[in-house]
């Protein structure tokens, strides 16, 4: 089954930017969907932004125009960047193949100072 490793969080004040990325172990040309989740604590996780197999994305409401999703299925990767982070963006951002079933990563943790 394919593996799914996120990197590149960390830190940053509000108003920065971070690129988050999603390298898997295999091929991910077979799920249609790649998607971006993320946890704040005491929160249930929910979905920042998908991105389908020819390339149609899907925004949160509450990230659109600051959050762009993209894939690259010949290099086995998926990114996030994230452009004018507000404290509310903090949490756990999880990659996910697939829309139910699918592998999940095991996360990086994003931090935003006000």
């Amino acid at each position: 089954q394919v593996k799914l490793m996120e990197s590149g969080g960390g830190l940053v004040q509000a108003g920065g930017s971070l690129r988050l990325s999603c390298a898997a172990s295999g091929s991910i040309a077979e799920f249609y969907t790649m998607a971006w989740y993320r946890q704040a604590p005491g929160k249930q996780r929910e979905l920042v932004a998908d991105i389908v197999t020819y390339g149609a994305t899907n925004y949160a409401d509450s990230v659109k125009g600051r959050f762009t999703i993209s894939r690259d299925d010949s290099k086995r990767m998926i990114w996030l960047q994230m452009d004018n982070l507000k404290p509310e963006d903090a949490g756990g951002y999880y990659c996910k193949a697939g829309v139910v079933e699918g592998p999940w990563g095991g996360g990086s943790q994003v931090t935003v100072s006000s």
